[in-house]
């Protein structure tokens, strides 16, 4: 792999405004009843007037071991020199195991394709233009920083290797290439 793309999202810059689910929506044709990406929006914490809120993206963690592609029978979940896991629908026989192999449960059936369906940052629209994902554009905190972590030079690279991140659920080996700097007012305080 050439190129390791990943994404950054700044839990302190996020505002939950849902800007980044807008423009996917529009930039994917995401019919109304599904979502690609979402911020939820947890909280408030603390006490008045010193409340605060947890802002969680939640969409596909574009897995290096991605079990979504180890358990697709036809090969449309794979991964390609991009290190991107897609989703070819011509392959797609319907299965849903790659549904129910997605620790993060982000994976959903598109209700006018009737295939699985996920975030694979804009892949065929915006990133084939050399552009950056639609999320990353419309965010207006730049709470989301992407590129390749393989560019010792590109932003991503600085912001992981100078800012705390994590990645969820690494126990589970998948290798997740969504990362998160953590929220520094934290949760309820006892």
């Amino acid at each position: 792999m050439t190129k390791r793309y990943v994404l950054v999202h700044d839990e302190n810059k996020c505002i939950g405004c849902q800007a980044c689910n807008v423009a996917c929506r529009s930039e994917n044709n995401v019919p109304e009843s599904v979502t690609r990406i979402q911020v939820r929006i947890e909280g408030p914490y603390g006490n008045f007037p010193h409340l605060h809120f947890k802002y969680n993206r939640v969409s596909c963690e574009q897995c290096e071991n991605a079990p979504c592609v180890k358990v697709c029978p036809t090969g449309a979940a794979y991964v390609n020199d991009d290190g991107i896991v897609s989703i070819n629908e011509k392959k797609c026989v319907g299965c849903l195991y790659c549904v129910a192999a997605c620790p993060y449960k982000v994976r959903f059936i598109n209700p006018e394709t009737r295939v699985p369906d996920k975030c694979d940052f804009c892949k065929e629209t915006r990133l084939a233009r050399g552009e950056e994902p639609a999320c990353v554009t419309v965010c207006p905190t730049q709470a989301l920083v992407f590129g390749d972590a393989n560019d010792m030079n590109s932003e991503v690279r600085k912001v992981l290797d100078t800012k705390p991140n994590y990645q969820q659920k690494v126990n589970l080996g998948t290798e997740p290439r969504v990362y998160r700097i953590p929220s520094r007012k934290g949760g309820i305080k006892a």
